[in-house]
């Protein structure tokens, strides 16, 4: 912090709330960090001489003779090299029991990439999760959430998608994480020996649920960094925005905000925006790529938080349990990526295109196949044979524990076509099949 010898001390308080505090100033700055009574806040509201401050700890106990001290700046990060393997709380500080931070200060909280200087994505994220690789290839410089209820193991899936996908640095913004999951991430991330390219902002159940609001600004700000300064492929993963979403309502709350739909502020949209349009291609060759986790209410796809961010994202992946197999995949009916198409046969084998939109016309006969057959009618051949085969495909392929390459993906998909179907019924063209088809067939 700047040296604060002969700042100026506030000790009146002309409002208190569960969150804020309310102060006469003047020379003010939105988003300026402040110290009130020994405790952090910043600024979120300026009228004419009215400062409101968000106190990231609560109010409690708060006196309105409280000390007051502006400390001329918004939370800032200090960014270099040395920031790979550390794990920092929300304002950036280590937790990890490595030394304090050294290098430049980087402001938080700015700006998405002017368009003129964006590039369309053009270059394949891999993650060796085919629910994601195969049918809902990922793009550096795309933001997609994934979807899922809060029972399914999206922290795992998170850890695995950052231990196996193709990129330079990944960031992890964790926001409500319980210490479990911390301590999950944190092992998970040792034991693999990947700490050289990871970075994580860590936000617990223990701390301030405010607090949360700092984590996705300071992932990014490290991942500008990395993407602008060293030309590299960084991936962003945030979880939980629903988490995130619901300490902004608790502060507009406090703040006697009147709320929009499902008790959220009116500006969730603008607040969701500010984050994931930070994803961009660089034409010089950095990318910021965000994968981020929303929780969803009983499955509902309507509240407010998803649906917003699904305005906002070039979509979505969606987790469900397979009863079938007894594992979590990766929904190949509600799941999609708007930007596959600009990898899919082009960085990926020719084939890719046909072959994925063949096994999900096929997994799709297969639920016709079980409304049919739970509605009491008779099953062809050919019914119980997309059965079959969607269970494999479920176990083989959509399930999240599979990590294979692409070309295996492929290849895998087309033992399956062979082991239940003819070449005809695949729909496939017929240069693909003679080049692709198995050559002998699977029992």
């Amino acid at each position: 912090m700047q040296n604060i010898a002969f700042q100026k001390i506030y000790t009146r308080l002309t409002r208190i709330t569960k969150a804020t505090c309310s102060v006469k100033a003047s020379g003010v700055g939105y988003e300026e960090l402040a110290v009130v009574h020994g405790r952090l806040a910043q600024v979120v509201k300026i009228i004419g001489d009215e400062v409101t401050l968000q106190i990231f700890s609560g109010t409690e106990g708060l006196p309105n003779n409280a000390e007051l001290m502006f400390l001329g700046k918004p939370p800032v990060l200090k960014v270099d090299e040395d920031l790979a393997g550390r794990f920092l709380n929300a304002y950036g500080e280590p937790i990890d029991g490595g030394p304090a931070l050294i290098g430049r200060e980087r402001e938080i909280g700015g700006p998405s990439v002017n368009p003129v200087r964006r590039k369309q994505p053009s270059q394949l994220i891999a993650t060796g999760i085919a629910g994601i690789d195969l049918n809902n290839t990922l793009v550096t410089g795309q933001k997609i959430p994934f979807f899922a209820d809060p029972d399914q193991p999206f922290n795992q899936v998170m850890a695995t998608v950052a231990l196996r996908a193709q990129a330079d640095k990944i960031i992890l913004g964790g926001m409500g994480l319980s210490n479990d999951d911390y301590l999950y991430y944190k092992n998970v991330f040792e034991n693999a020996g990947a700490l050289e390219r990871i970075i994580a902002f860590i936000n617990t159940t223990e701390n301030p649920p405010v607090e949360r609001l700092l984590v996705p600004d300071m992932a990014l700000a490290a991942a500008e960094y990395f993407a602008v300064e060293k030309k590299e492929k960084v991936l962003v993963l945030l979880t939980d925005m629903t988490l995130y979403a619901d300490a902004l309502s608790i502060v507009s709350n406090r703040m006697d905000q009147i709320p929009s739909k499902d008790n959220m502020p009116g500006s969730l949209y603008s607040d969701l925006a500010k984050i994931y349009e930070k994803a961009v291609q660089f034409p010089d060759g950095g990318s910021i790529t965000i994968i981020a986790v929303t929780t969803l209410s009983g499955g509902d796809i309507t509240h407010a938080i998803p649906d917003n961010t699904g305005y906002i994202t070039e979509g979505q992946l969606f987790l469900r349990r397979d009863a079938e197999i007894g594992k979590v995949i990766v929904d190949p009916f509600r799941s999609l990526s708007r930007l596959k198409q600009l990898v899919i046969g082009k960085q990926t084998r020719e084939d890719h295109s046909q072959v994925m939109n063949g096994a999900i016309r096929l997994y799709a006969d297969a639920a016709n196949a079980k409304t049919k057959h739970e509605n009491g009618f008779d099953l062809s051949d050919y019914d119980n044979r997309t059965l079959r085969f969607a269970k494999d495909y479920s176990k083989r392929l959509l399930a999240i524990d599979i990590n294979i390459d692409i070309t295996t993906m492929l290849d895998t998909c087309w033992q399956l076509f062979a082991r239940y179907f003819s070449p005809e019924e695949i729909g496939i063209k017929e240069y693909l099949v003679k080049k692709y088809w198995p050559k002998s067939r699977e029992n």
